[in-house]
């Protein structure tokens, strides 16, 4: 199912991902506990709150793919993924990212290319409808709310992004795959 080169990969993913968004996403204080330039804690709930919404993503797309047959390996894009930790380095104000992406042999037809690129989408779709449903429905700590509250705008704002048709995005692949269905 995952081999060890793709856990080792999301291992090091999540951590990238937590000292990333660690800036934009803290960990809720009390009252009388100071806010630190960098902190541990803040690094881990960025990670817990930022990692399932890329990492299931990717996920959407390796096992729909291998539902279909089809070889399908995760792959950490260390370029991308680089390119965030130097942005959070210098302090910019703006993020960059492109962690991953999941590799599937050639050959797969629009039909089928079609699901496997929206099930990326599909899966932040749904944790943003988790995320509302459980903020909306369901009383929670504080610390709870304020992730499932991060949570469910980056899944929102991860949906948008990837469905934008254009290249390397997936909604490029989900549109040109229903064009060719056609």
């Amino acid at each position: 199912m995952l081999s060890l080169t793709e856990i080792l990969s999301l291992a090091v993913m999540t951590v990238a991902l937590g000292y990333i968004f660690s800036g934009f996403i803290k960990k809720p204080r009390g009252p009388f506990e100071i806010e630190k330039r960098f902190s541990l804690d803040d690094l881990w709930f960025a990670a817990i709150v930022s990692a399932p919404a890329v990492i299931l993503h990717e996920f959407g797309h390796k096992f729909v793919a291998m539902a279909m047959g089809y070889t399908a390996t995760f792959h950490v894009y260390w370029f991308g993924l680089g390119l965030g930790v130097v942005l959070k380095l210098i302090s910019s104000p703006f993020l960059i990212l492109a962690p991953a992406f999941v590799s599937i042999p050639a050959g797969v037809s629009a039909f089928e290319g079609f699901f496997i690129a929206f099930a990326g989408p599909l899966v932040n779709l749904l944790l943003f409808f988790a995320s509302w449903y459980v903020l909306k429905y369901h009383k929670v700590s504080h610390k709870v709310a304020v992730g499932l509250a991060i949570s469910k705008k980056l899944n929102l704002f991860l949906f948008i992004f990837n469905m934008i048709p254009f290249p390397p995005l997936d909604g490029y692949h989900v549109f040109t795959n229903l064009l060719g269905m056609f």
